[in-house]
């Protein structure tokens, strides 16, 4: 049915076979479905200006030199503002703003619905008091929230410069590929420098 539907996409005569189930499958209407959903797809991302170029078009699987001019140009600025709007998300998230679109399902434990704000950085209170039980093992448990991981990275190196295991090491499991991920979302935002090996906040 696909292979149909980008025939009758790329204008390209149907085989008798094709016709057959052209008309069995109704193909003519899942292609104004798919138009319709692409259409609103856009519209959800505010770019609206590329659903005229992309909308009906052939498909990705398209060859390029089978592909417009402008449809292969507005193919690589959707993928260019794609790129951009993840690294804007990643930045955000590394700040504490979670831009729940379920946060029933997505996070559920939270006891009321988290606001759509830039959480404060510089809020350390949560790690200021460290119970009495971490304290005497000498490690903490590793936050579930990134705001939280954040706070706690960010308090971690307030303390001293450290190498990304030692800070890892300060929590229980020793959480290394998430205390890393961390430092390197903050290295990106200019908020942790590193110096050999040992990670430091920036000045």
């Amino acid at each position: 049915m696909y292979n149909v539907l980008e025939k009758l996409r790329s204008g390209e005569q149907l085989s008798a076979k094709e016709k057959t189930i052209h008309e069995q499958g109704l193909v003519s209407l899942l292609r104004e479905l798919h138009d319709e959903l692409d259409r609103a797809v856009f519209t959800a991302y505010g770019w609206d200006d590329l659903a005229k170029q992309l909308v009906g078009k052939p498909g990705a699987t398209t060859p390029l030199p089978d592909k417009s001019e402008a449809q292969a140009e507005a193919e690589e600025e959707l993928l260019c503002r794609l790129v951009a709007l993840n690294s804007e998300r990643t930045a955000e998230e590394a700040r504490g703003h979670i831009r729940w679109l379920r946060p029933e399902y997505q996070n559920p434990s939270a006891a009321v619905a988290p606001e759509q704000s830039e959480a404060d950085l510089d809020d350390t209170t949560d790690f200021e008091s460290v119970p009495a039980a971490a304290v005497a093992t000498g490690k903490i448990t590793w936050p579930k929230q990134m705001r939280e991981q954040v706070a706690a990275v960010r308090h971690a190196l307030s303390q001293s410069p450290l190498p990304a295991d030692a800070l890892a090491a300060q929590f229980k499991r020793s959480p290394k590929v998430a205390v890393q991920a961390v430092l390197d979302a903050l290295e990106e935002l200019g908020m942790v420098q590193q110096d050999a090996d040992q990670y430091r906040l920036a000045s």
